[in-house]
């Protein structure tokens, strides 16, 4: 659950934002045309796609690949609350403060690894004082203009232009230029288990709410809520099958975020508890 969000948008696009979020939570990444950072303030997330798996305590960062639909961000259990402070690099505004002359971090570079879907920034002395300097101007908004959220957006980029990750993250801005398309079906399969809400998967497939409803009877035969709450039930019963989680974090992974309507459910479609058929299931 949110707590709190402070936002700064530049050319009607949010570029700099504060959250802080209560744990437990799990966060989909609908960015078709978007990259970014995130710094922990406090907490720690894991942070999961395709490709990759990563922790990011305290005081450590991550950037993300543009285009990472498939991806999802998790708190830990380790602390109540995290705050994140998060940059947007939109293709299009960086474009306009830019104008022609785009830093070599944006160009493609010779050889593309398509696995990489993000750079782990680790404690960065100039990184930390770069996100203190934003804190300060979150806590004073009245010294917010459009010339200063230009320069400190120009700012970052340069900071990350020096890490020692830097090749990394040029592989990563650069496919700003370039995003990556998507089926239908590989946006609805990578979106199963998380919070996506039919809104949201039908932007993602760049359809209007009524043409994706149309278009997924076209491809599975079923509703969208139909499908992907039995979809959503099934895995929830395979990882009660094999794994000793608990049926709270069973249900969470699995995109339910209530745990009594998870039970009532599953009751629906099994016949059973959750609880009383994982001990059925040990029992064979």
């Amino acid at each position: 659950m949110i707590i709190d969000r402070k936002r700064y948008e530049l050319f009607g696009k949010v570029i700099f934002e504060k959250v802080t979020i209560e744990a437990p939570f799990k966060i989909p990444n609908p960015m078709p045309e978007e990259a970014c950072f995130l710094y922990m303030l406090e907490g720690q997330i894991n942070y999961k796609t395709e490709h990759q798996s990563i922790s990011v305590p305290v005081d450590e960062a991550v950037l993300l690949k543009c285009g990472n639909y498939f991806s999802q961000m998790k708190s830990s259990n380790t602390s109540k609350h995290n705050q994140i402070v998060i940059v947007h690099f939109h293709p299009q505004i960086l474009k306009k403060i830019y104008d022609t002359d785009l830093p070599k971090i944006f160009q493609k570079p010779q050889t593309i690894n398509q696995n990489i879907d993000l750079s782990k920034i680790n404690n960065d002395f100039l990184i930390q004082k770069y996100i203190e300097g934003l804190l300060f101007y979150f806590d004073n908004p009245s010294l917010i203009n459009e010339d200063l959220l230009v320069i400190k957006l120009k700012e970052i980029i340069l900071l990350l232009c020096q890490t020692k990750n830097a090749t990394i993250i040029q592989q990563i801005l650069s496919q700003l230029f370039s995003p990556t398309s998507f089926t239908f079906k590989q946006i609805i399969e990578n979106s199963l288990f998380s919070n996506c809400t039919m809104d949201e998967l039908a932007q993602m497939a760049n359809l209007s709410l009524s043409s994706f409803k149309r278009e997924f009877k076209k491809n599975y035969d079923d509703s969208p809520a139909n499908y992907i709450r039995n979809k959503r039930l099934e895995k929830a019963a395979e990882l009660l099958k094999v794994s000793e989680e608990r049926i709270t974090d069973i249900a969470f992974d699995c995109g339910f975020n209530d745990l009594a309507n998870f039970s009532t459910l599953f009751h629906e479609k099994f016949n059973c508890s959750p609880s009383a058929y994982r001990l059925s299931q040990s029992n064979k």
